[in-house]
């Protein structure tokens, strides 16, 4: 079952895709992740991507398509993977397809999680981050935790550098003209569900679950999931 969540940045793709991966037990690869760890490798590479993380703007197709091909060609992917964050492009999602095609696989279905820009500068300006092991809170859920640490490990909380009103009004500007395009992609292709994301956690988890309950079923009926 190999699955990517679209959304606008700040729609809760990272939460749900830890989710889903700890249902289904299949990598969640959040290219945030990948990203911030060439970003902290102390290489050349991770002064280059910085460099456009911080301002905001997407990291050229030729970088991130080749750090997500190797990704999910590793041999914990082989029984599927949920994508985070991309394909970011429609370039992307096509080399992505042209990827898969040539390992004789297929992306099994695209999910949008629905947000409205305003929602989304909210819950970016709201993010806090543990230093230590990347637990994401927000503030209006969490409200505990503005000045606190970890639930999880106890460490430090902080706020991205990134994560405030100018940045995030900025690739909220980049995602609409370079990402969405995806979401018309995939639609286009039969491969998108749309989902509600500003239902509380669970019951966006709960749409989403009941989406791939409907692939996986299928794929008993004959299909591949």
């Amino acid at each position: 079952m190999r699955l990517v969540l679209l959304g606008l940045p700040g729609a809760g793709k990272g939460t749900q895709g830890e989710q889903l991966a700890e249902k289904y037990s299949i990598p969640h690869i959040s290219t945030g992740s990948l990203i911030r760890s060439v970003i902290n490798s102390g290489l050349k590479l991770g002064e280059i991507v910085n460099a456009y993380i911080s301002k905001g703007n997407l990291i050229p197709d030729e970088l991130m398509m080749e750090m997500l091909r190797q990704r999910v060609l590793a041999d914990d992917c082989r029984n599927g993977w949920i994508l985070d964050g991309f394909p970011r492009t429609v370039k992307q999602a096509m080399h992505l397809d042209e990827t898969l095609k040539q390992e004789s696989s297929k992306l099994d279905r695209a999910f949008d999680i629905r947000i409205s820009p305003q929602e989304a500068v909210l819950r970016i300006t709201k993010r806090r981050v543990c230093r230590n092991c990347g637990q994401i809170y927000s503030l209006e859920q969490d409200l505990d935790q503005e000045s606190g640490n970890c639930t999880s490990c106890g460490g430090p909380l902080y706020q991205r550098p990134d994560d405030n009103v100018e940045v995030a009004q900025h690739r909220l500007q980049v995602y609409m003209e370079q990402t969405h395009p995806v979401v018309h992609y995939y639609a286009q292709s039969g491969r998108l569900t749309s989902i509600n994301g500003e239902q509380d956690i669970d019951a966006v988890f709960s749409d989403l679950s009941d989406a791939v309950a409907v692939l996986l079923q299928k794929s008993k009926d004959g299909g591949r999931a």
